[in-house]
Parts: structure tokens; C-alpha cells; sequence
């Protein structure tokens, strides 16, 4: 049993069955349904209804027609639909009036699709910038996803916020490949060469490089440790170097080793810190925007997590790279370009957001047309009553 099938055909047959649930359906668009029937059908349905069908405005049971047109129509931009299975469609609604809730349920698996396909898009960017050198196109896909996340938030009636997962999704840390492992530790260590050789150099990368932004850990300890004798305005040198690492433990919990350490301080330290630092800065940017893309499609195949909490926990996710991206912008001097935001109305929310919000609470009875259904149904009902086919 599919759940996300069984709701997608209860909408489409709650639709055949009463054209007038479509009024309840403005929200819902065609390309949130997973199977290419079903959004063609649909899309079709709206065509109908947009063009005046006799079914929508008439009086009495539905005409056959509606579905026979819609067939039709549908069958002009998709193969394989045919009339027996909009009947099987029909058959699998249990109430008609419950449209708009089995639409939440086809929007609810729409989000979780469209959030995994973007965090796919962004890890493979971020692999392909990995490999370039370059950042560019990683940071674009954030700003995509981003701005994806926001606009389901709208359209699922949220507001989107950061919000940490109870628990951290269980992801496997990114892996360099063997070659680029090379070259970003050779990267990491000519800078920490040149910052302990050349006096001031700490000043050119020390306001915006971090010690996490190395990818191995050693070399991240050995930059702490050269920050801490920056901050408190000690010489820097191979000697006081080794001594701070000596103070914070970093000999003795074998982090470093004196060896290691001598072969990173004699190694070329003739070279620009600057330019060093940000292609630190360019694999940190890669190897964080690969990380959260991993754990955001994590978040999205959790079939369990509801929109609003997929949504809220990946924008956290992302934080991180926001905050590395900050960072890199105030390296190349220039402010930082994020994904535009959804502004709060002053007049209230969007009618969007109106529109899905109320497809989660309890509906009210709708004004019956007048001359098209008898008297008004019990104040317990939802919706009117569904129209048999004639």
C-alpha cells in the first residue's frame, strides 16, 4: 500500500465525482502529484473548469461528459490514460467532501520530493565545485534551496524559521577524493607555513578564517593555536608555536606530533596568506555545502517528519553554510548575497498561505449556489453532498 498514491487518486476521483471540490483545490497545482497521469488529469480538470464545462455550473447529477472530457483533454499531453481508469479512480474515493485533505497529503509528498531533489542538486554542485576550485555555483544552489524551503513554507502555511531536529540526522561525513585530499592539505599546510614565517601575515586572514575551515583537524589546532598567540600579542614563531600546542594538550593527546609540527614550520614560507586562506576557505565552503546538502536530503526521505518540521529543520541545516558564506564575502570584501526572503504582509498573510492553512483545520460548511443543491447540510458536515454521474 502507498499512501501518497492512494491520495493523490482519492483527490482526482473526489474531483471526477464533484466538480465543485476544485474550488476547495486553488492551492493544489497540477505538478504536485508524483505520477504524470494524475498531473495531467488534473491540470486537465482545471482546464475544464477554467473554460466553463457545463459540469461545473450545471444543475442536478454530473454528466458523464466531465469525465470523458477530462480523459481527453489529458490524453493531449499524456499516454496510457484511458476512461476505465478514471473510473478506478472514482471507486477510490471514500468521500468526495474530504478533497482537500487528501490534497494536503499530495502537497505533504510533494515537499519532501522537491526539498530532496534540490539537496541533490546542491551536493553535486558542491562535489563539482570541490573538484573546480570554485564556489560560486555551490553557493547559487544554496540560495535556491533557500528560497525553495520558503516558498513551501508559504504554500504550506508556515512561517519559515530555523529549528533545530531533536535529534541530528545520522549522515556520513563527505570524502575527498585522493588527489584533491593532496592538494587541500598541501593548501593547509603552506598557509600555516607562511603565518608562522612572516610576521603580521595572521592579520590578513585572521578576522574571517576559522579553524573549521581546515579540513584536517591537525592543522585547524595548529591555526587555533596561532590565533590565541595573535589575540594576545605574543611573537609568533616555530617555539612559541610549539609551546601553545604543548599548553593546550595537543602533544600529548596525539593530535600533533613535534615532528610534524618542524615539518610544517619548515616548510616554503614565502607565499601570500591571503590568497592561501581563501583556498582554505573554498574547500571549506565545498565540503560544508556537501555536508548539509546530505543531511537536508536525510530530513526530506524522513517520510515522518511533517512539512512544516522538514522545512523549519533543513533551513538550520543550512546555517552553517550561511555562516561560512558570510564569512567569504567579507574575505573578498564584498556583503554577503543571500536568497531573498518572504516578507510578512502588513494586511496579513498571503492568501496562499490562508488558503493551506485552512486545508488542515476543520472546514466549514460551504454557501450552497443557489438553484444548484437543495437545502443546506447539517451543520456537522463539511462539505456539500458529492453529485452522482448520469
Amino acid at each position: 500500500m502507498n499512501p501518497l498514491l492512494n491520495a493523490e487518486q482519492a483527490v482526482l476521483g473526489a474531483v471526477l465525482l464533484d466538480p465543485g471540490q476544485l474550488a476547495h483545490l486553488e492551492w493544489l497545482a497540477p505538478d504536485r502529484f508524483y505520477r504524470p497521469v494524475h498531473r495531467a488529469l488534473f491540470a486537465a480538470l482545471r482546464k475544464l473548469r477554467g473554460d466553463g464545462h457545463p459540469a461545473v455550473e450545471g444543475e442536478g447529477p454530473v454528466p458523464l461528459s466531465w469525465v470523458t472530457d477530462a480523459v481527453d483533454e489529458a490524453s493531449l499531453h499524456v499516454r496510457g490514460l484511458t476512461a476505465s481508469y478514471a473510473h478506478i479512480l472514482v471507486s477510490a474515493c471514500p468521500r468526495p467532501a474530504h478533497a482537500p485533505v487528501y490534497g494536503r497529503m499530495v502537497l505533504d509528498g510533494a515537499i519532501h520530493r522537491t526539498v530532496t531533489q534540490h539537496a541533490i542538486r546542491l551536493h553535486q554542485e558542491a562535489r563539482t565545485g570541490a573538484l573546480q576550485g570554485e564556489v560560486e555555483g555551490t553557493l547559487h544552489c544554496a540560495d535556491v534551496l533557500t528560497g525553495v524551503l520558503t516558498d513551501l513554507a508559504r504554500r504550506w502555511g508556515t512561517e519559515p524559521r530555523p529549528v533545530a531536529p531533536a535529534t541530528s540526522p545520522a549522515t556520513v561525513a563527505p570524502s575527498l577524493p585522493p588527489a584533491q585530499a593532496d592538494r587541500v592539505a598541501e593548501d593547509e599546510e603552506f598557509l600555516l607555513a607562511v603565518l608562522v614565517e612572516r610576521p603580521g601575515a595572521m592579520g590578513e586572514v585572521v578576522d574571517w578564517l576559522r579553524p573549521g575551515d581546515f579540513a584536517d583537524p591537525a592543522h585547524g589546532q595548529l591555526y587555533r593555536c596561532l590565533g590565541a598567540l595573535h589575540h594576545r600579542g605574543e611573537p609568533i614563531d616555530r617555539i612559541t608555536l610549539l609551546w601553545e600546542a604543548q599548553r593546550r594538550g595537543l602533544l600529548a593527546d596525539g593530535t600533533l606530533s613535534e615532528d610534524r609540527l618542524t615539518a610544517i614550520c619548515d616548510g616554503m614560507g614565502a607565499g601570500d596568506a591571503e590568497w592561501l586562506g581563501k583556498q582554505v576557505m573554498r574547500s571549506s565552503i565545498t565540503r560544508t555545502a556537501a555536508a548539509s546538502a546530505r543531511a537536508v536530503r536525510a530530513l526530506a526521505e524522513d517520510e515522518a517528519l511533517a512539512p512544516g518540521r522538514l522545512i523549519n529543520h533543513a533551513l538550520h541545516t543550512l546555517g552553517p553554510l550561511d555562516e561560512v558564506r558570510t564569512r567569504w564575502q567579507t574575505a573578498n570584501g564584498r556583503p554577503a548575497s543571500r536568497a531573498p526572503a518572504t516578507a510578512s504582509s502588513p494586511s496579513g498573510p498571503p492568501a496562499a498561505r490562508v488558503h493551506a492553512a485552512l486545508t488542515r483545520s476543520t472546514p466549514r460548511t460551504a454557501p450552497s449556489p443557489p438553484g444548484r443543491l437543495g437545502p443546506g447540510p447539517a451543520p456537522t458536515a463539511a462539505r456539500p453532498p458529492s453529485r452522482n454521474h448520469s
